[in-house]
């Protein structure tokens, strides 16, 4: 992310009057693959066993996994950048085999974890699409070089909404009905409704994929039916809201990680109804803007927002059991709420909150100094993130052995 906001405050004439062109195809692969993908897959690691009860004990073939990733990321950006499809490629058949390992791995222990069918229906769901959207991809790369498929734009966007909503989209949701209650904290919620959310969202994925593909009339239908399915994902969290918990003593006042998830879900609400807009249709003359906002509304405000905000929780969470299995299993004299500093984290909201609107209206109006100064804000909220959250576990490390 600080390469992909660092490109923009360098370069703001970068992504021009289109999209769709090897060096902005690159920078929207550093916030999806790289930022998303990589902190969902790494995520899942601390997050299957405390939220699924699903354990993930990290061995040689993880880290096997790990350099593959990172091998297979810095390639696709490099070659995307270049123009160099065939080398794309290959990059991205990497990627596709640690999504595939974390993928089998999670599967094999689904069956036995102690999590509501629903959740893990959501989970399923996500790795299948993520694991399409490679194929899809690696479609559009070959036919940049080879020219068999005629205009690739609409297997472009078919391959953007498989990952981001099929994908990124489904996980958050699957993982939000475990998470957000132990955050809050709530009761969790339960039952067959949560599955409403991961029906609606795949039928609608379907439906658009075809109107695309087929070129029918049934977009709408599909934009209306994804739609629906977050609606239902929001309405199980309201209910959740209504069922709260006392709040934990050590933690901080004011929760602005918290707070950054809840810009993530307004941000959320404008991909929406953008995503309705361009389906049903806009002037011609306000085509490419919208897509700039519904892109940067959806990517940048609600899925990488997300990702800091439910790091801001996770990782005092990953500190703290680090820190029991350090000490043999004993549990620290201290909480994991005492390490987050509300300070730092209001300085990391404020330049979200700030950054993401302009970037959305320079790219909309092709504003070079908008666009600049907008990536130079996110550049500094993730850049103070990064040190937050090293912070985090070095203060973590020192509580386990005060001579560190």
């Amino acid at each position: 992310m600080l390469i992909a906001f660092g490109a923009l405050a360098l370069r703001p004439d970068l992504p021009g009057q289109s999209f769709y062109h090897p060096r902005m195809i690159a920078i929207v692969h550093l916030v999806t693959v790289s930022w998303v993908t990589g902190s969902i897959l790494g995520a899942l690691h601390i997050v299957a066993p405390l939220a699924l009860g699903l354990p993930m004990p990290v061995g040689r073939a993880d880290w096997m996994a790990f350099g593959s990733f990172a091998i297979g990321v810095s390639g696709m950006v490099a070659h995307f950048w270049l123009g160099t499809y065939d080398g794309m490629v290959w990059s991205a058949s990497l990627v596709t085999a640690t999504i595939a390992w974390v993928a089998v791995r999670v599967g094999r222990g689904l069956p036995r974890a102690d999590v509501p069918w629903p959740v893990g229906l959501h989970v399923t769901l996500a790795f299948a699409n993520i694991l399409a959207a490679a194929a899809i991809g690696v479609l559009i790369g070959v036919n940049q070089s080879r020219g068999f498929l005629g205009s690739p734009m609409a297997l472009m966007f078919v391959h953007l909404h498989v990952a981001a909503v099929g994908w990124a989209t489904m996980m958050v949701v699957g993982l939000a009905y475990r998470l957000i209650p132990m955050f809050l904290p709530a009761a969790m919620p339960s039952g067959p409704r949560l599955a409403v959310s991961a029906v609606l969202l795949e039928a609608g994925l379907i439906l658009l994929t075809w109107a695309l593909i087929a070129g029918s009339a049934w977009l709408p239908a599909g934009a209306v039916l994804m739609a629906a399915g977050l609606a239902s994902f929001a309405t199980v969290i309201r209910r959740t809201l209504a069922h709260r918990m006392p709040r934990p003593p050590a933690l901080p006042r004011r929760d602005w990680s918290v707070w950054q998830a809840h810009a993530a879900m307004l941000w959320l609400l404008v991909a929406v109804a953008l995503g309705l807009a361009l389906a049903i249709g806009v002037r011609p003359d306000w085509f490419l803007p919208a897509v700039w906002l519904y892109g940067v509304a959806g990517l940048i405000g609600f899925l990488t927002q997300m990702v800091v905000g439910m790091q801001g929780r996770l990782v005092p969470l990953y500190a703290w059991y680090r820190s029991r299995g350090a000490r043999g299993g004993v549990l620290p004299e201290w909480a994991a709420n005492a390490l987050p500093s509300a300070g730092v984290a209001r300085v990391i909201f404020l330049l979200w909150a700030t950054g993401v609107p302009l970037l959305a209206w320079g790219l909309a109006v092709n504003e070079e100094p908008i666009i600049a100064l907008a990536a130079s804000l996110l550049v500094g909220g993730v850049g103070i993130n990064a040190a937050y959250l090293g912070l985090m576990v070095r203060k973590a490390r020192q509580r386990r052995h005060p001579s560190a």
